[in-house]
């Protein structure tokens, strides 16, 4: 599951909250035949412009996310951003879901005014669903390293991170590579942000460590032996991991991304001392993807909502939340990022591994295969 301090990728009891909103939401028409221009716009530019957009996106006066938690990312201050600017209502369902979630909840609410606009997605979940998407390029696109976008835009890297190790200083030991988390100190203490056959982050965390237990991104097997091996040790703690949990002590050792870490560190600085490692020889980084939906039953605001996104102050806002934005290195080179929060980013050592789609797709297959046997 996405949560509030953590968004893991995968919360299956989200799912139970669609029925209601499946029961009480209004049937719409599809906007791709409702003679909304907006609908089929692939660029500000065939609309006639930002402003248009704005206009057109301003008269709909309504948007649609979900699982965006506010603690995730800065999202919270993204979205009041974004509607004070432009005068949009932003309604936001179920922060705590998951990206598969989404993808459930656009086919059953489809047509319907309930439906998301727009998505933010988990790597796997979104090459999955491409077809579910609406090409547009934003006005910055060409700022977008090619390899983190699709060529028509139909979707887009977003924000990323690198997977870490967040730990309450007074109740562990520093830990300084994954091996440490088996060792008789976290007894009982290490969480995983979710199911990593569902949620991204937790995905990525079998991935960190497998590479921290001699394993390879081209083969996870390891990773999945580690947390075999950290439930058989009694350290798996199987509780996901939310800012409730941690502020109490319940979940004092939690892998998730750095910035979900650091933002968790700050908030509680009072409260706790929370610190953030990545571990050493086992650093992995992902990017999450943002799309716009093909049934958007709000096409102009989300097409507007991608535009924020990508322009430097949607940028910076991730930024702010300690999350490292997709265009971050144009930023740096224009002197338009926030260059306080870009120095103040975890600092990471050896080469940063991410998965390739073929990579990805074998690490799902030995998840699937092996990972309810290890830890069920």
């Amino acid at each position: 599951m996405r949560i509030a301090v953590a968004r893991t990728v995968a919360v299956l009891a989200a799912s139970a909250g669609l029925v209601g909103v499946v029961a009480c939401a209004p049937p719409e028409k599809d906007n791709a035949g409702s003679g909304s221009s907006a609908a089929v716009a692939t660029s500000a530019a065939e609309l006639g412009g930002l402003d248009k957009l704005i206009e057109e996106a301003k008269k709909e006066g309504q948007l649609n996310v979900i699982a965006l938690p506010p603690d995730w990312a800065n999202y919270g201050e993204i979205i009041k951003a974004f509607s004070a600017k432009y005068g949009i209502k932003v309604n936001s369902a179920q922060p705590d879901a998951a990206s598969q979630d989404e993808i459930n909840a656009a086919n059953q609410l489809k047509g319907q005014s309930g439906a998301p606009d727009v998505f933010d997605l988990g790597d796997a979940v979104a090459r999955a669903n491409v077809p579910m998407f609406a090409p547009y390029k934003v006005t910055t696109f060409d700022e977008i390293p090619a390899a983190l976008k699709a060529t028509d835009g139909a979707w887009v890297n977003d924000y990323g991170g690198y997977m870490s190790i967040g730990y309450d200083s007074s109740k562990v030991p520093a830990p300084q590579s994954v091996a440490d988390l088996l060792k008789p100190e976290y007894k009982g203490k290490v969480a995983l942000n979710g199911d990593p056959t569902q949620a991204g982050a937790a995905f990525s965390g079998v991935v960190m460590a497998a590479l921290g237990s001699g394993g390879s991104a081209d083969d996870i097997a390891k990773g999945v032996d580690f947390f075999g091996q950290l439930k058989k040790n009694g350290n798996f703690l199987p509780v996901d991991p939310t800012p409730a949990t941690i502020e109490s002590g319940q979940t004092p050792v939690v892998i998730d991304w750095d910035y979900l870490n650091v933002a968790q560190g700050a908030k509680l600085k009072d409260k706790t001392t929370w610190k953030t490692v990545v571990p050493q020889g086992a650093v992995v980084g992902s990017y999450y993807v943002q799309a716009v939906s093909k049934d958007a039953p709000h096409p102009a605001a989300a097409r507007l909502w991608q535009e924020f996104l990508y322009s430097d102050e949607g940028q910076n806002l991730w930024l702010a939340g300690g999350a490292r934005p997709v265009r971050a290195d144009a930023m740096d080179q224009a002197g338009t990022i926030d260059k306080t929060a870009y120095a103040a980013l975890p600092v990471t050592t050896g080469e940063p591994v991410f998965l390739t789609e073929a990579q990805t797709a074998k690490a799902k297959e030995t998840l699937t295969a092996n990972w309810a046997k290890a830890v069920g």
